[in-house]
């Protein structure tokens, strides 16, 4: 086939470009000339991708004439050179078809990762498909879809308001095991079931409360409940999430100066408390001022004996051991030496000492979960209520105990001078 004329000048046999000169190419008789097939030594030079740089080249590139000139042969040149080379044996064509294999590059796989490397990856905590920023081996345009969980189903157990179901237990032991928003974003739908179920039990929780103290106001469960989110900005803890659903009861719901009771439900840290933490100046000043004057009321609300049964370890009912299992339950943060305005050798000193007045009782998971949950934390509550209403008589008491309180100081002041007296 003639190769097309061109409308640039053509070369001449001496190099020049001008016009008029006799074509290098026309200086032999022309003939036609073919595309002659590549040796079985040779190899082809592989399509590049795009999305890869080319290698450098220590040579230079031929030029766009010599590529095109080497690119065709004659027909009399290929010819005479396949009857002057001697023909190859089988053994020698074998080879040259290994040799030829063992050259050319191979290819890149592409295409979606296989099911051994996805399972790879899913197994290696923090390296999951849905964590922002894991690479996975795709081609250039494909995409990964993951289908996003969908809520434990019950099982054997149906979900009922009254009790804690089994799943909620588990999402929380999940939770604490993968405590970050990207997790929780997935799993929203266990979150917002295990919610819901925590919620109900609250709100029949709440009659039950009720029912051993009647200075509890009937409130819904979001006046009760706190958020699972943890304030990190003052924090060591970095986790964004409490591993735990928390409520608290009091005249005034979570807040409020009154003393609470609190429920906590976590898996192998599940309690029910009660008392005031961390109370602010005012209310910790009425707090030790009863402990100096009225010690004997905090000492017999203490003594009682399902009190001390659930909630002081089952110390026995000598005063000291008492007031010392209750003053090492509530050790955190307390002072090491006396409070202002009161003296070192004070009888109560153990007491004065305390920030925060509280008691609690620990349950474990099957005391938690199941029909006989709500009625075992009710009944812990109803051993409470003595040591709350204690409590709040003083921060917060009501019209007549304060007025009784009054006559009961000036008498006690009145007997204290006659002694002096005599």
């Amino acid at each position: 086939m003639a190769r097309p004329k061109s409308k640039q000048p053509i070369f001449t046999s001496n190099g020049g470009s001008e016009k008029g000169s006799v074509p290098l190419a026309t200086a032999t008789p022309p003939r036609q000339s073919k595309r002659v097939k590549t040796s079985l030594s040779s190899t082809s030079t592989p399509k590049k991708s795009p999305y890869f740089e080319a290698e450098s080249s220590s040579s230079e590139p031929n030029s766009e004439i010599e590529n095109e000139a080497s690119g065709y042969e004659d027909e009399d040149e290929s010819a005479v050179s396949a009857v002057s080379s001697p023909p190859e044996s089988e053994e020698e064509i074998e080879e040259a078809n290994q040799t030829s294999e063992d050259e050319k590059p191979r290819k890149r796989k592409r295409g979606r990762p296989s099911a051994a490397s996805v399972a790879t990856v899913k197994a290696t905590k923090g390296k999951e498909l849905w964590r922002p920023g894991v690479k996975v081996d795709l081609a250039p345009g494909e995409q990964v879809f993951i289908k996003l969980p969908k809520a434990r189903q019950p099982g054997k157990t149906p979900y009922a308001d009254d009790t804690i179901h089994p799943n909620t237990m588990l999402f929380l032991a999940d939770l604490k095991e993968n405590n970050d928003r990207e997790w929780l974003k997935v799993h929203d739908a266990d979150y917002r079931q295990s919610k819901l179920d925590f919620d109900s039990f609250v709100e029949c929780l709440t009659e039950k409360i009720i029912e051993k103290d009647e200075t509890i106001p009937e409130l819904p469960p979001k006046d009760l409940t706190f958020r699972i989110y943890r304030d990190i900005r003052f924090s060591p803890d970095p986790t964004p999430y409490k591993p735990y659903f928390s409520a608290a009861w009091s005249r005034t719901g979570r807040k409020g100066p009154y003393a609470h009771y609190y429920v906590q439900i976590q898996p192998g840290g599940s309690f029910v408390g009660a008392g005031i933490w961390h109370p602010e100046a005012e209310p910790l000043r009425l707090l030790r001022r009863a402990v100096d004057r009225k010690a004997h009321k905090l000492k017999t609300v203490l003594m009682e004996p399902r009190i001390r049964k659930e909630c002081l370890g089952g110390v026995g009912s000598n005063e000291k051991k008492v007031v010392k299992a209750f003053c090492a339950s509530n050790a955190e943060n307390s002072l090491k030496n006396k409070p202002k305005g009161y003296e070192a050798d004070n009888p109560n000193i153990e007491l004065l000492r305390l920030r925060n007045y509280t008691m609690g009782r620990k349950l474990k998971d099957d005391e938690v979960v199941g029909t006989k949950g709500i009625t075992r934390i009710a009944e812990i509550v109803g051993i409470m209520s003595p040591f709350v209403a204690f409590l709040n008589s003083v921060v917060m008491p009501d019209g007549e105990q304060d007025s009784s309180d009054e006559e009961e100081e000036e008498a006690e002041e009145e007997d204290e001078a006659e002694q002096s007296g005599e």
